[in-house]
């Protein structure tokens, strides 16, 4: 079960997103449930009380509020949902690319380009529940790969910053095996969740909740390649 909100102040694009949508689960044997939205206001209201979303298709010119505040705003929260940007401009990919925006897609939306795009956050989603398991001080801890930031070696020792921190014995090309492909690794020190960065200086890669990792030299080509490749 998928569920997909979609938010467009004009009700015959909301309309023919959730036609193309319904056919998309035909298609592919799955379910969904739909909800409509005419401004980033009301999903925002919406969502604070119900966040059990898994795709937005956000048009990105509304009124007051325009779908790339929007997003800012959950990604501000740590949300995972995953956002699909509907625009008749090119002039907000680079805003996308800080929000970690799936796709954009330009109107008129094409339903095959739309059916593509829905297959990728479907992936995406059962990615999201890869977890890595740690042995901590006899217990086993589930630490889902979507909420690690960065891991980081101290000495000996190996620190996974998610949503709190876990420090085990272990080397980082170990712990490397377990992840995916959305971490690339940054020297002998770091491994970077490219999901969450957020910009990328010659110096360091800043990522959205302010973590700053130090660039090796040599990497900052690299890492740019690395977050194109996978996004």
């Amino acid at each position: 079960m998928y569920r997909i909100a979609i938010c467009d102040d004009d009700p015959a694009a909301r309309q023919m997103l959730e036609s193309l949508a319904a056919r998309w689960a035909g298609e592919r044997g799955v379910q969904i449930q739909t909800k409509q939205f005419d401004s980033a206001e009301k999903f925002l209201f919406h969502y604070a009380e119900d966040k059990q979303y898994d795709i937005l298709l956000l048009d990105v010119e509304m009124g007051q509020m325009d779908g790339v505040a929007l997003a800012k705003q959950l990604r501000k929260g740590g949300d995972k949902v995953q956002i699909v940007f509907i625009t008749g401009y090119s002039d907000y990919i680079a805003e996308g690319y800080e929000v970690s925006a799936l796709h954009y897609l330009m109107k008129p939306v094409r339903e095959e380009k739309l059916l593509e795009v829905l297959d990728r956050a479907a992936e995406r989603l059962k990615v999201a529940e890869r977890a890595l398991f740690l042995k901590l001080e006899g217990e086993m801890v589930r630490v889902p790969l979507a909420e690690i930031r960065y891991l980081e070696v101290q000495q000996n020792y190996v620190t996974i910053h998610a949503g709190q921190d876990y420090t085990v014995k272990n080397t980082l090309s170990k712990l490397a095996a377990e992840l995916d492909e959305r971490f690339f690794q940054l020297g002998r020190s770091y491994l970077v969740n490219l999901s969450c960065v957020q910009r990328v200086t010659r110096q360091e890669a800043l990522l959205r909740t302010g973590d700053r990792i130090p660039l090796p030299r040599g990497y900052y080509d690299k890492l740019n390649r690395a977050i194109i490749q996978r996004f």
